[in-house]
């Protein structure tokens, strides 16, 4: 038998004014709902693969780095993991408008869930590559405040056995200071340019494999199914986006700001594909907040990128250049990067206020208002227009957006 339709369904067909919701989908156009489908889940290509991390895939690489995803003994003070800012239970982020280890930062912390199939790391771009993107926290003063010779250190200390198994024997770290990096304290600077370069060689490729086998392990964080994803998939289905449960229907206002996703509101032409980001950097007019640095965005990440020791071009890549595709073509000299930042996946987002990269709107409401009245930018040239949505229609897209998080 098949089961009858909610109240609220049954309802909406007779009332013209909410005819927009239909049901059954008939209000979509094939246009509209090619892009739906695009957004979800089922559209998720397969885990592209990271030619500059040959340890990517291999599932002792990655059992090691989920235990030293969650070790505390990651910072010096033996008090932060990178699971203290990326938890478990909110899409490996955490609820604070900055994030905080050892000291406070000046951005977000940014999820991880489906982090793996980006080509671009933090809100700027400044690291291409999962496990470059690990490591940098590690030295970060605010952050785990540790250096490259305590990292290599506590390894060998602690999982020699393990990680030899996976990237081969440990180099001889007898003579190595128990703190040295680029950049740590003035003293731990001073040990480490104090250092042979080949032992700095050592020390910089055990370092890397530790961020290698972390990579391996977030690899495997992938974004959950959504009420939205099960309304999209029943709908591609050609069937009544309802199950018997009524799991996968839409209210009239959740349709209505679906639309208004993919239509009028333009939100789906940064937040595109299944993850809901086209992992691009945008200027979208977002203020600076009172106290902290001026921030640029991609604008100086470019050059940070290009600069890292651990990128794809690197030595302690495992990648040929020909496969370094994002930083062989890296657009370097262009206006549109000031204060541009990558979109987060809008997924889980709707459970996770506040937002924007330094946590500068308290709620949804806030954000539609922002895109809403498109201020100018504080810098550079937003590139949003005013939407001149009404009071209705933000509501409906707010509503729209809390179905990618239940």
């Amino acid at each position: 038998m098949r089961p009858r339709r909610p109240a609220w369904c049954s309802a909406a067909i007779l009332v013209s004014t909410l005819a927009l919701g239909g049901c059954g989908g008939e209000d979509f156009s094939e246009a509209e709902k090619a892009t739906i489908a695009s957004l979800s889940l089922a559209s998720l290509p397969p885990l592209p693969p990271d030619p500059s991390n040959k340890y990517a895939d291999d599932p002792a690489a990655a059992a090691l780095g989920a235990t030293l995803f969650f070790d505390q003994r990651l910072s010096p003070d033996g008090v932060v993991a990178c699971g203290t800012c990326h938890l478990i239970d909110r899409q490996f982020q955490d609820d604070l408008p900055l994030g905080r280890g050892v000291g406070v930062g000046n951005r977000r912390t940014m999820p991880l869930a489906g982090v793996a199939w980006g080509p671009w790391f933090f809100w700027d771009g400044r690291r291409d590559s999962l496990w470059a993107q690990a490591l940098t926290p590690l030295e970060d003063r605010r952050e785990h405040a540790g250096t490259r010779a305590f990292y290599a250190h506590f390894i060998a200390d602690n999982f020699a056995e393990r990680y030899e198994r996976i990237f081969g024997k440990l180099p001889d770290l007898s003579a190595v200071p128990s703190s040295a990096g680029p950049f740590g304290t003035e003293a731990e600077q001073s040990a480490w340019t104090a250092m042979p370069a080949d032992q700095q060689d050592e020390v910089n490729r055990v370092f890397a494999n530790l961020g290698k086998a972390i990579a391996a392990f977030e690899r495997s964080i992938a974004p959950e199914e959504t009420r939205f994803d099960r309304f999209a998939k029943a709908l591609a289905a050609k069937e009544n986006p309802e199950d018997p449960q009524g799991d996968a229907a839409f209210a009239p206002e959740e349709i209505a700001g679906l639309k208004l996703f993919i239509g009028k509101a333009a939100c789906a032409t940064c937040h595109t594909g299944p993850r809901l980001t086209d992992d691009s950097f945008h200027n979208t007019g977002v203020p600076p907040v009172e106290g902290l640095p001026e921030d640029l965005g991609r604008e100086t990440a470019v050059a940070q990128v290009s600069a890292d020791p651990f990128n794809c071009f690197g030595r302690y890549s495992d990648a040929p250049p020909e496969s370094c595709g994002e930083l062989r073509f890296m657009v370097k000299d262009n206006a549109r990067m000031t204060r541009a930042f990558k979109p987060p996946s809008l997924r889980g987002a709707a459970t996770r206020p506040p937002y924007m990269h330094s946590g500068q709107f308290k709620s949804l409401e806030e954000v539609v208002d922002h895109y809403d009245r498109a201020p100018a930018a504080p810098s550079g040239e937003t590139e949003l227009h005013p939407l001149s949505l009404s009071e209705r229609e933000r509501q409906q897209l707010i509503a729209f957006l809390k179905t990618l998080a239940e």
